[in-house]
């Protein structure tokens, strides 16, 4: 855990941005984002336009009430089956929200609102908080965070490129 703590007082506007002019940009099914308000330069994540919302691997989950309202705290393991760096980040709790995974279950998530940086663009996103230890990639980016924004090759991986940070953490 690096101790730093993200800004949880922040207004984030989820107001859609008009329609763009021109062509969409495409990615691919797989991508290396950045959330800049949890202080994550790099996270891989997977681009499912069959999942509704977006998702984060939440480690360490708790919850604290705060000037009447809800704030999840958690660290963030940006490397996929590592647990460092670990990133401590808190944000204000939304909503719950019932969701079901790709395998059928439900559970009840906490929804917090943060910005995804790819491609040079930065906008606000609905995320649920869960644990994705299990699956493949710590992040998972819903059709809702991309719609009207992108679109999605499943033939094309990391079009955005490699950030050189997890090169050099990867290649030691």
């Amino acid at each position: 855990m690096n101790g730093s703590r993200r800004n949880i007082g922040e207004n984030v506007d989820m107001t859609p941005r008009s329609k763009q002019k021109g062509p969409l940009p495409v990615i691919g099914w797989r991508e290396w984002i950045a959330l800049p308000r949890f202080s994550v330069a790099a996270i891989k994540a997977k681009v499912d336009t069959g999942a509704r919302s977006s998702a984060l691997h939440a480690y360490g989950l708790r919850f604290e009430r705060r000037n009447g309202e809800q704030i999840a705290v958690f660290e963030i393991h940006p490397v996929q089956r590592k647990s460092q760096p670990s990133i401590r980040a808190e944000a204000v709790v939304r909503e719950w929200r019932k969701v079901t995974s790709s395998g059928g279950h439900h559970e009840v998530r906490p929804v917090v609102v943060t910005e995804v940086e790819l491609l040079g663009r930065t906008w606000p996103v609905e995320v649920t908080l869960t644990s994705r230890d299990s699956m493949g990639f710590r992040m998972l980016l819903g059709r809702q965070a991309v719609r009207r924004r992108f679109v999605v090759d499943p033939g094309r991986s990391f079009v955005g490129g490699r950030p050189a940070v997890v090169v050099m953490r990867e290649e030691r």
